[in-house]
C-alpha cells in the first residue's frame, strides 16, 4: 500500500488532494481533521460537472478555515470511492468525528453549503 501523499491544490488552500489508495490512509485524514466538518469530493479527472465545481470549492476552502475539504479521485481511490458505493460523480460526502453523518450527488454549490451550515 503506498503511504498516503497530500498535495494541497495551491498554496496555502485547505482543499487537499487525498491520494492515498487504501481504507488506513482514507482514516487516517479523517481522524486528524479531529471535531472538524468534513467534507469528501469524490470526483473523476474527466467528469465535467466535477470540473465546474472545483473552483468552487477551492473558493469555500478559503473562506471556512473551520471546515476540512478533500478531494478523492474515484479512478485512482477505487477502494474508497467502492466502499461508500459512490456511482455518479460528483459526490459529496460529509464526515463529523470520523463518522459520515450526510452526502448528495451532484454539481451544486448551494447545496454544498446549506449541508456545511447545518452540519458544522
Amino acid at each position: 500500500m503506498a503511504p498516503s501523499l497530500l498535495a494541497p491544490l495551491i498554496l496555502a488552500v485547505v482543499v487537499v488532494l487525498y491520494q492515498g489508495t487504501g481504507h488506513d490512509d482514507f482514516n487516517q485524514q479523517l481522524k486528524d481533521a479531529g471535531q472538524k466538518l468534513i467534507v469528501v469530493d469524490f470526483y473523476a479527472v474527466w467528469c465535467g460537472p466535477c470540473k465546474m465545481i472545483a473552483p468552487k470549492l477551492q473558493e469555500m476552502s478559503e473562506q471556512m478555515n473551520d471546515v476540512v475539504f478533500l478531494k478523492v479521485d474515484v479512478d485512482e481511490c477505487e477502494e474508497v470511492a467502492a466502499s461508500f458505493a459512490v456511482s455518479c460523480m460528483p459526490t459529496f460526502l460529509f464526515f463529523k468525528d470520523g463518522k459520515k453523518v450526510d452526502s448528495f450527488s451532484g454539481a451544486n454549490e448551494e447545496k454544498i453549503r446549506q449541508y456545511i451550515a447545518r452540519l458544522k
